[in-house]
């Protein structure tokens, strides 16, 4: 599973198209909200959106980085003409949030609620399920009150519709509040797990009348549902962190992974490192870089990515051939070798022989390329048609005149990295 990062405001634009489903109609979200970038003609915004000139505005940028209050980045109580002067004088321009700088390109517009109280909610996926985290005391310092959140554990198998929530809610839930609350918690859930959420927190969120409103909403999710919930989603894009610009080759793996069912993933972490990873399979990538990281390579760890959803072999041939290209162009400074971990757990449904045929296909490309900068290759690999693949690779080895050894589902999954890095 690969968690990604949405805008803010796709994630609130999703509830307020999906709200009926999941939600009771005794409370709304009138999901009145404008994305803004350097295309956006702001004069004409008003045509589009009428309550843009009715109601006052709250703008801030949208572009997954939090604390905007304390870094001076939200206009609050704003009239249509303050707002997009405000907006006007931050596009384009150079921020530092922290110890990052970028500049700011997206931003937010909605209407400013009145309130008096602030409510936090979240939802985490764990190993054995999902947790609900309820508090009255949302906001900014929610950290320094977190003595006052309730957790609420789903266990995988469990119908939320079974737990009485208004028993697991804060001691201190407002009495009249209690009913909507639990039933706004179980709609929520739902809603997450329906549209294939991994994070989700809404901080704060205030009722207003008849009204919940999320003022401010964090969300990650996992891309791979995209077959089961793309249509839930609408138009979505998965932005680079804030301050993160992507690379050619990494801009080229993403513009694939979009065209394709399967699902490929790039990020190089330093293009200097000795440790390359090509690995099948979400969870197992997450495996493999935590063993690099733990014996002691932090610093060698040159990409972060992943290959699965039975990609073809001209599509495990190019993410294969970016991967190498990057690898190879420039020697180890004090000539030492360069480790090319091909690994994976044991596939339900990818053809193993099909993805390494692809990978065989660039490894002959980069011949001369893989011996000049002194690449050892480690290869383990489980799943339909595995046999065929890895002799394919021992064959390989023979054929090129480069070190690779070869192992299945015999061999602990990441017992490659040990054989890599430390010898063993």
């Amino acid at each position: 599973m690969a968690q990604r990062g949405i805008r803010e405001y796709d994630g609130k634009k999703m509830l307020a198209k999906n709200w009926s489903d999941y939600f009771s109609t005794d409370f709304k979200y009138p999901g009145k909200i404008v994305l803004v970038d350097p295309t956006t003609k702001l004069d004409d915004l008003p045509k589009k959106y009428p309550w843009l000139n009715k109601e006052k505005l709250v703008v801030k940028p949208d572009q997954l980085f939090g604390k905007r209050g304390k870094h001076g980045l939200i206009k609050a109580n704003a009239t249509f003409p303050e707002a997009k002067n405000w907006i006007k004088e931050r596009m384009n321009k150079e921020t530092t949030v922290g110890k990052v700088t970028d500049k700011l390109t997206h931003f937010l517009i909605e209407p400013y609620v009145t309130h008096d109280k602030e409510f936090y909610v979240a939802i985490k996926s764990n190993r054995q399920g999902d947790t609900i985290y309820v508090s009255n005391h949302g906001g900014v310092e929610i950290e320094s009150v977190w003595d006052t959140v309730a957790e609420i554990q789903i266990p995988v198998d469990q119908d939320i519709d079974k737990i009485t929530i208004e028993k697991h809610l804060p001691k201190d839930t407002p009495k009249d509040k209690q009913k909507m609350f639990a039933s706004f918690i179980k709609g929520l859930f739902k809603f997450y797990k329906d549209l294939g959420y991994a994070y989700l927190e809404i901080n704060p969120f205030v009722v207003s009348g008849n009204n919940i409103v999320p003022l401010d909403l964090v969300a990650r999710l996992d891309d791979t549902a995209h077959f089961e919930s793309g249509t839930k989603w609408g138009d979505i894009s998965f932005p680079a962190p804030f301050g993160r610009k992507l690379s050619k080759e990494e801009q080229y793996i993403k513009m694939m992974d979009e065209k394709s069912g399967a699902s490929l993933k790039l990020t190089v972490l330093n293009s200097k490192g000795r440790v390359w990873t090509m690995v099948a399979g979400g969870g197992g990538s997450v495996i493999y870089t935590d063993t690099i990281v733990d014996l002691g390579y932090r610093e060698e760890l040159a990409n972060y990515g992943e290959y699965s959803g039975n990609p073809s072999t001209d599509e495990t041939y190019e993410y294969a051939r970016t991967v190498l290209d990057l690898m190879t162009r420039e020697k180890d400074p004090k000539g030492r070798p360069k480790f090319l971990l091909i690994g994976g757990g044991i596939a339900n449904f990818t053809d193993v022989a099909k993805t390494f045929t692809g990978i065989t296909m660039a490894l002959r490309d980069y011949k001369k390329k893989l011996k000049d900068t002194n690449v050892k290759i480690f290869v383990r690999r489980g799943g339909p048609n595995y046999q065929e693949g890895l002799r394919i690779m021992r064959e390989l080895g023979k054929e090129l005149g480069i070190p690779i050894e070869v192992y299945g589902p015999e061999t602990h999954m990441t017992r490659i990295v040990n054989m890599a890095l430390e010898g063993n």
